[in-house]
């Protein structure tokens, strides 16, 4: 579990420490990250990428911390980087370990001492700060000094630095505190610390190797300015620290900054029935939720992903209800409200701030499942009234008439979705202008969900007396149930289609039916709910999830991997989704109640071994349909966490208390 001392020994499993990760993160999108041995293997690792414009604009500033302990003159180098051909140093010799408690714990035994490196980030702030300390009371050296050389990067976290004559190698000194600004169109980069020694002769490091990037058929050499190098002397206290910070800070802050950090993540939700699986999810939910200008929004993904309609409205009960947080839910919802048009929830907020793209149509329709379930957990019904049912009842009058895309209700109740070269609904990868899986027409889970909708306002219009707008509803709901299970029973298989398109059928076994039983408002009747999930456990389900195309089918990509192209042709082509998890068990244990129930507990038990595995703590995006089911894609997901934790507190029955601050926040 995430707390528990990974016991290793990195010169000899020296690839097993690349594969596993640590994540820091501070509330406003910005993040700090890189492997459990200090050896940054993505661009996306640093020890401070700031969110400028939060939750975006994120720019990576301090890529990492050479550093070199000195006793009594002999060095010993602790970093480690991977050059062409080499890794150098190979600080990890010296490492005996590393622990989330509760942020990132490095241990050393060097020449006898045992020496502790820790950091955090402090929340609401583009700041980290590091922490070196002796865990040795005596000693009998006379010296033992810390080198450190921070190494900058100052570009978007999607791209890589290279050396260049633009970069100002100015460093501003005061008493305890320093100051770059490489560029300046980019943020100050202040360094506060209780360094006895400065050197401010700024030089380049060259050709840093990032071997996921490579991998990923991405840019991934950089050249990385080194500024100034300060030594700290632990002789007599034993301890140093250093704050890397778009803003100034005084050194002596940092004990009072650590206290505070710790303190607010005890106040954080946990499992107050021992289950440890759901108070590490708990935890790891904390990290994607982000400020966005007059609200909290929802980060989809870490590394790269910035907050999206849909994925905010899949994770919202899971990272927002059951952990507590019903006040920040209500501000999503009222956020993403403001932004529907013509119909449309916002499909995602870009980085640089333009317009917001609305091209899905599923994201609008989890935004109605959203209210559901805060109303299931708050009850609060003039909340929803005052803010949302206006909107809600407008998208249906949207959907009926016609909107972007297509979208629009046919004569068979059923809503039609689509225009070629465009995907809306989660399978929605592109290569150039291929569309891997078009699903154009009457995808299955878009009924489901559209279903769902209807029932959702029939039940608000009655209590808040909309006699009329109830019976409409009602009305459609009736149709769409009709047409529904006559279009969309595959009787030769035993489950549904995926897309019904005019006289076209897409008889692929994919996930997205078992959503058309995991839904409150199911049209499914009972037998065929079993059936269907008879066949996605015999054909999709693993132990990480749900692959989302069946093995048998000719179009079926096992692994998840190489360049850009491939990667999105498998995506939706047989990779593992464990978000998908979350239906399946709700579908599972509200189908075959207590024996499904009790199967789900085992499904989520085998999730703790991933904990340790890729992001320690986290839950990755995907992972490869092929045993042994290797992470892939986001190392920390957000709909990955909400969707297994909300299954273990509704369907499981594994409850979660939290504090009563926590539960106001």
């Amino acid at each position: 579990m995430p707390n528990d001392n990974w016991k290793m020994n990195p010169s000899v499993d020296f690839e097993g420490s690349l594969s596993r990760e640590w994540l820091e993160t501070n509330g406003l999108g910005g993040f700090s990250s890189s492997t459990i041995i200090g050896l940054n293997t993505r661009r996306y690792h640093g020890l401070l990428t700031a969110a400028a414009k939060p939750p975006v604009g994120r720019i990576v500033m301090l890529s990492k911390l050479e550093e070199v302990l000195v006793v009594d003159g002999r060095r010993y180098e602790l970093s480690a980087n991977q050059y062409p051909g080499v890794v150098h140093p190979q600080g990890f010799q010296f490492q005996t370990g590393f622990r989330l408690d509760p942020f990132p714990v490095f241990t050393y035994e060097v020449a006898g001492l045992l020496f502790e490196k820790s950091l955090f980030m402090v929340q609401g702030e583009n700041t980290t700060v590091v922490r070196y300390e002796l865990k040795n009371g005596e000693h009998d050296f006379k010296s033992i000094k810390l080198e450190l050389r921070p190494l900058i990067a100052f570009r978007d976290y999607h791209a890589t630095t290279h050396e260049n004559n633009a970069l100002n190698p100015q460093v501003h000194v005061e008493a305890g505190a320093m100051t770059i600004t490489p560029y300046s169109d980019l943020p100050t980069l202040h360094f506060a610390h209780d360094a006895g020694e400065i050197e401010t002769n700024g030089s380049w490091y060259r050709n840093f190797q990032y071997s996921v990037e490579r991998e990923r058929g991405l840019d991934y050499a950089e050249d990385l300015f080194n500024p100034f190098a300060i030594t700290l002397d632990l002789t007599s206290l034993g301890q140093a620290q250093i704050i890397a910070s778009t803003e100034p800070h005084d050194i002596h802050q940092a004990d009072k900054l650590r206290e505070t950090e710790i303190n607010r993540r005890k106040n954080i939700a946990f499992a107050s029935s021992g289950a440890e699986l759901v108070g590490a999810l708990t935890s790891a939910a904390d990290q994607f939720i982000v400020a966005r200008e007059r609200c909290k929004t929802v980060i989809a993904g870490y590394h790269w992903f910035a907050d999206w309609g849909r994925d905010t409205m899949i994770a919202l009960p899971g990272l927002l209800l059951t952990t507590g947080r019903a006040a920040v839910a209500k501000s999503v919802l009222v956020e993403f409200a403001r932004h529907v048009d013509r119909g449309l929830l916002p499909n995602r907020f870009p980085d640089a701030g333009e317009t917001p793209e609305y091209n899905t149509v599923d994201a609008t329709l989890w935004f109605f499942e959203a209210v559901r379930a805060l109303l299931q957990y708050t009850g609060d019904y003039e909340f929803v009234r005052e803010n949302l049912y206006s909107v809600l009842a407008d998208i249906i009058v949207w959907h009926v008439k016609g909107t972007r895309y297509n979208i629009h209700v046919d004569d068979d109740g059923l809503l039609y979705s689509g225009e070629p070269g465009v995907q809306l609904t989660w399978m929605d990868a592109k290569v150039g202008d291929w569309v891997v899986t078009p699903r154009q027409g009457k995808p299955v889970e878009i009924q489901a969900l559209w279903y769902n909708a209807l029932r959702v306002m029939e039940y608000l219009a009655e209590k808040f007396n909309d006699t009329g707008a109830k019976g409409n509803y009602a009305t459609m709901a009736e149709l769409t149930r009709a047409s529904f299970n006559q279009l969309f029973w595959n009787e030769g298989a035993s489950c549904l289609y995926d897309v019904v398109n005019g006289d076209a059928r897409d008889d692929k076994i994919r996930p997205n039916q078992v959503i058309a039983v995991s839904l409150p408002h199911s049209m499914i009747p009972p037998e065929r709910a079993e059936s269907i999930l008879r066949v996605v456990e015999r054909e999709l389900l693993t132990p990480r999830g749900l692959r989302t195309l069946s093995p048998t089918d000719p179009n079926y990509i096992g692994l998840y991997e190489g360049y850009s192209g491939r990667r999105d042709s498998a995506y939706h082509q047989g990779t593992v989704w464990p978000w998908l998890m979350g239906p399946y068990i709700t579908a599972c244990v509200k189908t075959f109640g207590e024996p499904g129930r009790q199967a789900a507990a085992r499904w989520l038990e085998q999730f703790e071994q991933h904990l340790g595995e890729a992001c320690l703590g986290q839950v990755s995006e995907i992972f490869d349909g092929d045993a042994p089911h290797t992470s892939r894609g986001c190392v920390a997901q957000a709909w990955s966490i909400a969707e297994l934790l909300r299954a273990a507190v509704e369907d499981v029955g594994v409850t979660v208390e939290t504090t009563r601050a926590h539960a106001n926040s």
